[in-house]
């Protein structure tokens, strides 16, 4: 089978992990379980009260890089896409971090003296990127995606407050796309530190586990960061438009 193929809602949701077993914690994230037997993707989704088509788009986005649907996602409502980028900010938090760290304890139980004030060095550094990661994940979640929201919410209810167009005039979206941090960059000094720096480990199986675990989340990162980017962002800076639109100003 072409690995290039677009995946459909037609397949069998079992052939689609097969076919990309990376594609194993995007789904996870939409809160499906195992067990769906033969069950197409659109079956499985309308068991979980998903919309298909989103969910089509997402994993379609993760399965080939090539493959950006920067307007069909812009289609969607921005609670979805907020839905979606809050779960992944949980997958982040409870599963990633936790097994990355799990990793770095490993090797500091089992590092030679000689190799100690290293592994201290690599467990402070991450310690550093965890604050930071969950920083910035924190603003989204409590700041930013509330937000976007309050716009949706305002025009659809054609009841927008003089307390929305506050927020709106006095932080736009416009100062996220600008203060959103480059997550990826401290990721990958942490990496450098590893390939480039780390002397030999006695435990090498696990410092190997390490070092692909931080690529995996950094790739994951970069997606997320474009869904946000090139999805939400743009998207807001329209609800935005048509609220002050609608109050005639602009």
């Amino acid at each position: 089978m072409n690995n290039k193929l677009p995946l459909t809602a037609k397949m069998k949701m079992a052939d689609i992990i097969h076919l990309d077993y990376r594609l194993i914690p995007i789904i996870g994230r939409f809160g499906i379980e195992y067990g769906f037997g033969n069950k197409t993707v659109s079956e499985v989704c309308e068991d979980y009260a998903i919309n298909t088509s989103f969910f089509i788009e997402i994993i379609n986005s993760y399965h080939n890089h090539d493959y950006f649907p920067q307007e069909q996602l812009q289609n969607f409502k921005a609670s979805l896409i907020i839905k979606y980028l809050s779960n992944t900010h949980t997958y982040y938090l409870n599963v990633k971090l936790p097994e990355i760290e799990s990793y770095i304890s490993q090797i500091k139980q089992e590092v030679t003296v000689d190799n100690r004030k290293n592994i201290d060095l690599l467990s402070d550094f991450f310690a550093e990127y965890k604050i930071e990661l969950i920083n910035h994940l924190n603003r989204e979640d409590t700041d930013v995606f509330p937000y976007v929201e309050l716009l949706e919410k305002a025009i659809e209810s054609n009841c927008i407050s003089d307390d929305v167009l506050q927020i709106i005039e006095s932080k736009p979206i416009d100062q996220y796309a600008n203060n959103h941090e480059n997550v990826e960059l401290k990721l990958s000094d942490l990496k450098n530190l590893i390939i480039r720096y780390l002397p030999p480990l006695v435990c090498k199986d696990v410092c190997q586990k390490l070092l692909f675990e931080l690529f995996r989340l950094e790739s994951d990162l970069e997606d997320h960061t474009r869904i946000e980017d090139k999805v939400l962002v743009p998207k807001v800076k329209l609800l935005e438009k048509q609220v002050l639109e609608n109050c005639n100003r602009k």
